[in-house]
C-alpha cells in the first residue's frame, strides 16, 4: 500500500533583504537563521525530533560561502539520520524539487518524519556579479547569453505574443500586479506590502517591453522549512494537516526557447503535468479552490491560469482584469501575493508556496483566507515553463 504524505509544519522568514555585504563588520550567518526555522516548523509540527531521518535542502546561491551546505547544517543541529541528507537543484524548479524529494523520502518508507528546507542570500551581491553567475547563464551560454536574452526576456516575448494572439493589453497584464500587491499587504511574510494602483503599474519604466517594473520581481533573500510525515503521524498529531493528494511533472524537452516551432504560449508542460495531478488526485481543475503558482512576472501568471484548466485560451488575462483571480475571486491566485509582491528568492520559492498553500489549507491565513478551501494547488517552474512540477493538496481537519 502506498503511504500517503501530510505537510504538518512550517516556518519561514519574511521575504525581503537578509544578506551581509561581505565588507560589512556584523554578518548574517545563514546556519543561524536555518537552524531557528527548523526549531520553529518542528514545534509547530509537534513532532519528535528523533523522528527526523531525511533532510532535503534546495542548493544554495553561489555567494552562501558555506559549501556543502545540507551536512553542515545536519551537524549544527546534531541530528543524525539514517534516511537522506542532501541539496538538489533544478533552476526555478529546485524548491519544488526538494518537496517532492521529501515526499518520495516518505512514501519509500525511508523516513516517517522528513523536512524540505532551504536558504536564498542574493539580496546584498552586487547586480553585475548576480547577472553574470546567474542571469546570462541560466540559457544557452553559447546561444541565448550572446544574444543578451535572461530570464525576463523569454517572459516578455510570451507577452508580446499572446498580445498579439488574443488581443490582450499591458492594462490586462498590470492587473495582476494590483492584484498580487493587495494580498502581499495581507501576508506578513511579504516582501512589499504598499497597495499599489494600476495607474501607477502603467507609469512604471520598462524592463523589457512589454513588461515594466512591476510586472517583474525583485531580487528577495528569503529561508523556508517544510514538515511533512505520513499520514498516519499525522493523523496522531490531533490537529489540522495538509494532505499531498497529486502529482504531476512533464518536461517539454527545450531548454528555454524551444528551436522548434510551437505554440509558445500553451505551456504544454503546465498542461501536462497539471493534467497528470488532477487525475492522481481524481479530480478536475474545477475542483481546486486556490492556487500558488511559481510565475515570475504577470504574464506568466497568466499563461499558467490557462495551462493548468482555470481559464480557456486567451481568457485568463480579461478574467485577471475581471477580479476573477482576486481573493472573493471564483479562483483567488497567488494569495501570499505571488512573486512579484510577496517576493522571489528563487531557489526557495516554491517552499513560501507551500507555506501559503498549507496555511490556507489549515485556516492560519488570516485576512487573506480563501473561504472554505479544501483543495489548492501549487506549480513548480524550471525555466520558462519548459518543465513544471505541480502538486494537488488537500485541507484535513
Amino acid at each position: 500500500m502506498t503511504r500517503r504524505v501530510a505537510i504538518v509544519g512550517t516556518s519561514a522568514i519574511p521575504v525581503g533583504r537578509h544578506q551581509t555585504r561581505s565588507d560589512e563588520p556584523l554578518q548574517v550567518l545563514e546556519q543561524e537563521i536555518m537552524s531557528k526555522l527548523v526549531v520553529d516548523a518542528v514545534k509547530d509540527a509537534g513532532v519528535d525530533r528523533k523522528d527526523i531521518q531525511s533532510l532535503i535542502f534546495t542548493v544554495t546561491r553561489p555567494y552562501t560561502l558555506q559549501k556543502y551546505f545540507h551536512t553542515f547544517l545536519v551537524s549544527h543541529l546534531r541530528l543524525p539520520c539514517t534516511g537522506n541528507v542532501m541539496e538538489v537543484m533544478g533552476n526555478g524548479m529546485t524548491a519544488a524539487l526538494a518537496f517532492d524529494q521529501a515526499c518520495n523520502e516518505i512514501m519509500l518508507g525511508r523516513t516517517d518524519v522528513a523536512l524540505a528546507l532551504g536558504i536564498n542570500m542574493e539580496a546584498a551581491t552586487p547586480s553585475i556579479d548576480h547577472a553574470m553567475s546567474s542571469m546570462r547563464s541560466t540559457g544557452d551560454v553559447d546561444f541565448h547569453a550572446t544574444a543578451g536574452f535572461i530570464p525576463i526576456s523569454w517572459y516578455a516575448m510570451d507577452a508580446m505574443r499572446y498580445m498579439h494572439d488574443h488581443g490582450a493589453t499591458r492594462e490586462q497584464f498590470g492587473s495582476v500586479a494590483v492584484k498580487n500587491r493587495h494580498h502581499a499587504s495581507l501576508n506578513p511574510l511579504a516582501q512589499y506590502r504598499k497597495p499599489i494602483t494600476l495607474d501607477e503599474v502603467m507609469a512604471q519604466r520598462p524592463i523589457v517591453e512589454p513588461l515594466g517594473l512591476y510586472d517583474v520581481p525583485g531580487r528577495s533573500d528569503g529561508a523556508a522549512c517544510l514538515v511533512l510525515a505520513t499520514e498516519e503521524v499525522a493523523k496522531s498529531l490531533g490537529k489540522p494537516y495538509v494532505l499531498v493528494r497529486g502529482r504531476g511533472f512533464f518536461h517539454d524537452g527545450s531548454h528555454q526557447i524551444n528551436e522548434v516551432p510551437n505554440d509558445m504560449t500553451e505551456l504544454i508542460a503546465a498542461k501536462q503535468a497539471s493534467a497528470t495531478a488532477y487525475k492522481e488526485a481524481g479530480i478536475s481543475a474545477a475542483d481546486i479552490d486556490f492556487a500558488e503558482f511559481y510565475a515570475p512576472c504577470t504574464i506568466v501568471e497568466i499563461l499558467v491560469s490557462e495551462a493548468v484548466g482555470f481559464f480557456k485560451r486567451g481568457q485568463g488575462a480579461p478574467g485577471a482584469l475581471e477580479g476573477q483571480t482576486r481573493l472573493g475571486g471564483r479562483i483567488p491566485i497567488s494569495t501570499s501575493g505571488g512573486l512579484t509582491s510577496r517576493g522571489h528568492p528563487a531557489y526557495v520559492t516554491s517552499l513560501y508556496n507551500m507555506v501559503e498553500v498549507a496555511d490556507q489549507l489549515r485556516g492560519r491565513a488570516g485576512e487573506r483566507q480563501v473561504a472554505n478551501a479544501r483543495l489548492g494547488l501549487a506549480t513548480g517552474e524550471l525555466g520558462n515553463y519548459n518543465a513544471a512540477l505541480i502538486h494537488v493538496l488537500e485541507a484535513v481537519r
